[in-house]
């Protein structure tokens, strides 16, 4: 076969704090995998995700071959960008040269899709934020998802809950915690306003975000305040599946429940939300993608399913 008849596809996700592109064949091997700027419709609106999509998807174009077929995930489009699909499809389109199927739907179907093929089951998501979305006989339902000033149990959530910490103890009016001295040595900061600074910056809610990793060290570490963070934050992540639970009716059956995001690296939070879903369903199966399994991964399966 000559190089110009090669036929692709192209999987986008398109989140808080970055928007990954992957270009691939038709088996679905990815070839090439970029990241670019957010593209999360809230934090940075239309315009502007899709100035970041559309660059993402310019830099994994092969020089020759055709594009059959494209497939877009964005947060929160599923929620209050709904009827914007073809405003946003456009504004992409704008700044491509583009021929091919191109769909727009939701970065929780794409994250699912990552860890499985079933087409039942449930995704619990918690990266920069968090949302639960379960399918059921054609039946759907989510919880949480509603952006960065909810989402309890999210890397900002929990990076939110440490720079209170990181506050109260410097203001004296809060406990001494290990959160405090990890923050200031890892980010090489020398006093209270070069913290401000940094988490203030432009890109605030992905620096929020990223405290949550340094509250994870810490809980490991054994302190105290750290440890009961993480603790709520997987409550706060088993209560939202179990309501997805409970309205699919499953939990008396065998269904796949794929885990996905950053806050699920933390071993206590890993464990808590394993045993209390398993509470009150034992069938459960846990399915977390491997980390070279980037959840653009399930973009291209969509790309490749929509070709069908």
């Amino acid at each position: 076969m000559r190089q110009k008849d090669i036929n692709y596809v192209i999987g986008v996700d398109g989140g808080g704090t970055k928007t990954e592109a992957a270009l691939a064949n038709l088996e679905g091997k990815i070839l090439k995998l970029v990241k670019v700027g957010p593209s999360n419709l809230r934090n940075v609106g239309i315009q502007k995700a899709a100035e970041n999509i559309a660059l993402a998807i310019k830099k994994v174009l092969p020089k020759k071959g055709k594009i059959l077929s494209t497939f877009i995930a964005l947060a929160a489009v599923e929620e209050e960008y709904k009827f914007q699909k073809e405003k946003i499809k456009k504004e992409i389109l704008k700044k491509l040269k583009f021929k091919g199927k191109l769909e727009i739907g939701s970065d929780q179907i794409v994250a699912f899709k990552s860890g499985t093929d079933e087409k039942n089951g449930i995704v619990l998501i918690s990266g920069t934020g968090c949302v639960c979305h379960g399918w059921k006989n054609g039946k759907e339902t989510k919880t949480s998802g509603w952006g960065w000033l909810n989402d309890e149990g999210s890397g900002f959530w929990i990076g939110q809950r440490g720079f209170q910490a990181v506050f109260k103890e410097l203001d004296v009016r809060g406990e001494k915690t290990l959160i405090t001295k990890l923050i200031f040595k890892n980010w090489r900061l020398k006093n209270r306003e070069d913290f401000l600074k940094k988490v203030y910056a432009k890109n605030s809610i992905r620096q929020v975000s990223l405290i949550s990793r340094i509250v994870d060290q810490a809980a490991k570490k054994g302190d105290k305040i750290a440890k009961n963070i993480m603790l709520e934050a997987g409550r706060e992540l088993f209560l939202t599946a179990k309501r997805v639970i409970e309205k699919l009716n499953f939990k008396n059956e065998e269904f796949p429940i794929v885990l996905i995001g950053r806050v699920f690296e933390s071993e206590i939070v890993l464990k808590i939300v394993k045993e209390e879903i398993k509470k009150i369903a034992p069938k459960a199966q846990f399915l977390i993608p491997q980390p070279k399994i980037d959840p653009v991964f399930g973009a291209v399966k969509l790309a490749i399913e929509n070709l069908d």
